[in-house]
C-alpha cells in the first residue's frame, strides 16, 4: 500500500510540474502575443512572396520560350521579338546576335552586349563583316585562320605561315591550317 501511495505522490508531482509549465507557457504567450503573431504573419508573407516571385519568373520564362519558338519559325515576327525582349533580355540579345550573324547583316556592326561571352562573339563577327578579323576567346583559331587568309591575299605568305603555326595540333582547325601552311610554303 505504501508503494501505491508513493506512486500516486510521484504522479501528482509530475502533473503539477506539467500544469506549472502550461501556466508559464500561457504567461509567456500573453506577454509576447503581438510579437508571436507578427512573426507568424511575416513568415506567411515571406513564403507567399517567395512563391509569388517564383511563379512570376516561371511565367516570364514560359512566355520568352514561346516567343523564341515563334521566332525560330518566323524571325520577322515583331510581336514575338518584343515579348522576348520584355521577358528575357539576355535571350533576346542572343537571338538577335545569332540572327544577324547567320545573315551577315550589317546591323551586327551596331550590336553591343554587357555579357562578356556574347560581346566577344559579336566583336568576332563584326571583324568578319568588316574583313578585319579580331581576336576572340571563343573563335581564336578561326580568327587566326582568317587573319592568315587575309595575309595570303596581301601576298605576305611568310607572315601567314608563321601565324598558322600558332594553331595547336589538337585544334579542329589544324587540318585547315596545315593546308594553308602547305600553300604558303611554295
Amino acid at each position: 500500500m505504501a508503494l501505491n501511495l508513493n506512486e500516486i505522490k510521484e504522479e501528482l508531482s509530475s502533473d503539477e510540474k506539467l500544469l506549472a509549465q502550461a501556466f508559464e507557457l500561457e504567461k509567456f504567450y500573453k506577454k509576447h502575443k503581438t510579437k508571436i503573431i507578427a512573426v507568424l504573419i511575416a513568415l506567411i508573407v515571406a513564403i507567399a512572396g517567395y512563391k509569388g516571385y517564383h511563379f512570376w519568373q516561371e511565367y516570364k520564362l514560359s512566355k520568352a520560350n514561346s516567343a523564341l519558338l515563334s521566332l525560330q519559325k518566323n524571325p520577322n515576327d515583331t510581336k514575338a521579338l518584343e515579348i522576348l525582349k520584355a521577358n528575357n533580355p539576355k535571350l533576346y540579345e542572343l537571338f538577335t546576335y545569332s540572327h544577324l550573324a547567320n545573315h551577315q547583316d550589317k546591323k551586327l556592326l551596331e550590336l553591343h552586349s554587357n555579357d562578356a561571352m556574347l560581346s566577344d562573339l559579336i566583336a568576332y563577327h563584326q571583324g568578319v563583316i568588316t574583313k578585319k578579323p579580331k581576336d576572340s576567346i571563343y573563335y581564336h583559331d578561326l580568327a587566326v585562320v582568317e587573319k592568315a587568309y587575309l595575309l595570303i591575299k596581301a601576298n605576305k605568305k611568310k607572315d601567314a605561315h608563321a601565324l598558322l603555326q600558332t594553331i595547336s595540333k589538337t585544334s579542329p582547325l589544324y587540318p585547315v591550317a596545315r593546308l594553308y601552311m602547305h600553300y604558303t610554303s611554295q
